[in-house]
Formats: structure tokens, C-alpha cells, sequence
């Protein structure tokens, strides 16, 4: 069997299908990175170029395949494969998932680049085809995102593994090309049920999980959130205790594309954006003050920065990764 008939035999396989057509240059792998809780998150599978992802619509479970094509010659493309019961549902939703309502022309007007940073500016020329993605799945994002809360990135994405592998649900399959071992997040009545020792052993402490469970225990409200614009939905989430603008604006960016939320009280933000700016650290506000200038854009303008390679010098010691699981 050659390369090219495996996109031709799934599809023919998948309970639905489309072609995405993003109407330019596309890399999917870097739209759909900041989505990924790490590289071993078991929801996602990476082979080669082809993403795969399991969730779960209305409708129910979903497998999705996502895989690019196209050249400076060809015209850029995605083809999808969709298996489960929420098949339909799932595919429908692909275009927004990989950013096609995600608007780079404003910034991409020479009277808004000339005020950009070379460094900004120059990531930005290198990067035509990375968009913002938008899940519209509020759940699959907010969990693992209060998980991160006050805790180092490896600690909360070794937690979040961890509960998925022992909450969550098979995906449904797609036939012997799919991935082993992708799964299913859980879903809110799932995480409703987890006990107190498992969020123990996952390294959750009692406020991260608490939080986790007050949010859930409103998950058909919060759903909705994805149909109002990302700052009002940002807005409401903070009515949740425990919920307060970082963890809100990191979700708007993955459900919404939110091209202007800045993760305020971030443990690194201020400080890297300080320096790639001006070369001097600064804090939260000084971070809002020197993105000021880019109001509508800065959540663009900081995803530039980091795609610059850009690394800001490092001083005293690393964040404590913290086992509360003996404790």
C-alpha cells in the first residue's frame, strides 16, 4: 500500500470526512502545538506530519485524523477523517479548531508592522502559516489549565497523564492505522467523579482539584461560553473562585483564538516579554504597559516573540517541582 492510498482508504473508511481549504500557507502542526498538554498527551498523537486528536462533541465521542497537504506549487489542504459517534460533529468543527476565523490582516497592515519590533515583525514574515486555534471545547481546555495553576508545567502535565489514563475512555477507532492508546479526556461528569486520593496521586493538591470541581459541577453553562466573544467569556469564567484572569486568558487563547489575552500572573510571561522587549526583566505591569501600544493584537505579538527564539537570560534558581503525593 503506497503513502497516498492511506488518506484515500480512511476516508473511505470514516463515518465523515472534509477538505479544508485555509486559503494560503498552513502548518498544522504549529497552529495546533499550543492545544497540546505536552508531547505525550494522551489525547493527541503525532505521526510524522498527520495529527490525531480524540474528544468529545455533543454528539459524543469523536476520533479526528488530520493530515496537510499542499506546496508553494499545490494549493494548501487538510484532509479529515472523522470516526465515533460525534463524527459529524467533530469534522463540522474542524475549520475553526485549525483557525480559519483567525484574522491576521490588520496586523499584517504595513502601517501596524512599522510599529512592531524587528524581532516581531521578522517572526511574523517567517510565519504566514501558523493561525490561532480556536477548540470551542471549554472543558478540555480549562481542566488541564487550573491543573497548572501555581505548579511547574512538568508537574501538572505529569498529573494530567496520569488522571486521563485512569479516567479517561478509548477513542473510537479508526482502524489499524490509528494510534495505540489514544484517548479520550474525560468528561465533566467523569471529572465529577474522580476521588480525592486519585487527584492525590495525580499531584493535584485539594485548591487545584477543588477548583476543578466547583468550575465542572456548571459545565453546561460554561460550554456556552464559546459562543460568546472571548472576552466576555473570559469575564464570566472569573466568576468562579479559583478562576482568576491567567487561567481564564490561557483558555480564551485555545478556545477562542483570542488574538489581544495576555496571561497575566504567569510565572515567566512578564519577565521573557521585559526582556525581548527592552532587555530588562519587568513585572505584570510593566508587561502591559510595553504591549499597550499592540491593544487587539498582543496575544499575536507574544506568540511572535516566542516563535523568534528568542530566550531570555536566566538567573537563580529553577521553580521547585513539589510531590504532594506522600504527603
Amino acid at each position: 500500500m503506497t503513502i497516498a492510498e492511506v488518506p484515500a482508504r480512511l476516508a473511505a473508511a470514516a463515518d465523515a470526512s472534509l477538505r479544508w481549504y485555509p486559503d494560503g500557507p498552513y502548518d498544522l502542526a504549529r497552529t495546533l502545538r499550543p492545544l497540546l498538554r505536552g508531547n505525550s498527551d494522551p489525547s493527541f498523537a503525532v505521526d510524522g506530519g498527520v495529527i490525531w486528536n480524540a474528544f468529545t462533541t455533543a454528539e459524543g465521542p469523536a476520533t479526528i485524523r488530520l493530515s496537510p497537504a499542499g506546496s508553494a506549487e499545490v494549493e494548501h489542504r487538510v484532509d479529515v477523517q472523522a470516526w465515533g459517534p460525534g463524527a459529524a460533529a467533530a469534522a463540522a468543527a474542524v475549520p475553526r479548531l485549525l483557525g480559519a476565523h483567525d484574522d491576521w490582516s490588520a496586523f499584517d497592515e504595513p502601517v501596524f508592522h512599522a510599529t512592531l519590533p524587528r524581532m516581531v515583525s521578522e517572526a511574523r514574515r517567517r510565519s504566514l502559516a501558523v493561525r490561532l486555534p480556536s477548540s470551542g471545547r471549554m472543558v478540555d481546555q480549562l481542566v488541564p489549565i487550573i491543573l497548572e495553576q501555581k505548579v511547574t508545567v512538568i508537574e501538572a502535565r505529569r498529573g494530567y497523564r496520569y488522571l486521563l489514563h485512569r479516567y479517561g475512555s478509548p477513542a473510537p477507532m479508526a482502524g489499524s492505522l490509528a494510534p495505540a492508546g489514544l484517548v479520550l479526556a474525560p468528561t465533566a461528569a467523569q471529572w465529577l467523579q474522580v476521588p480525592s486520593w486519585e487527584w492525590h496521586k495525580a499531584g493535584v493538591g485539594p485548591q487545584r482539584s477543588a477548583t476543578v470541581m466547583r468550575a465542572l459541577r456548571s459545565a453546561v453553562a460554561l460550554e456556552r461560553l464559546a459562543e460568546l466573544p472571548a472576552l466576555e467569556a473570559a469575564a464570566k469564567m472569573q466568576t468562579i473562585p479559583g478562576i482568576g484572569i491567567w487561567t481564564a486568558a490561557e483558555v480564551v487563547q485555545r478556545t477562542h483564538g483570542c488574538p489581544d489575552s495576555i496571561s497575566v500572573g504567569d510565572y515567566h510571561l512578564a519577565a521573557y516579554v521585559g526582556a525581548a522587549l527592552t532587555g530588562r526583566r519587568t513585572d505584570d505591569a510593566g508587561m502591559l504597559r510595553l504591549l499597550e501600544p499592540w491593544t487587539g493584537h498582543r496575544q499575536r505579538v507574544v506568540r511572535m516573540i516566542q516563535s523568534s527564539g528568542f530566550r531570555k537570560p536566566t538567573f537563580g534558581p529553577r521553580m521547585t517541582i513539589q510531590d504532594h503525593r506522600r504527603h
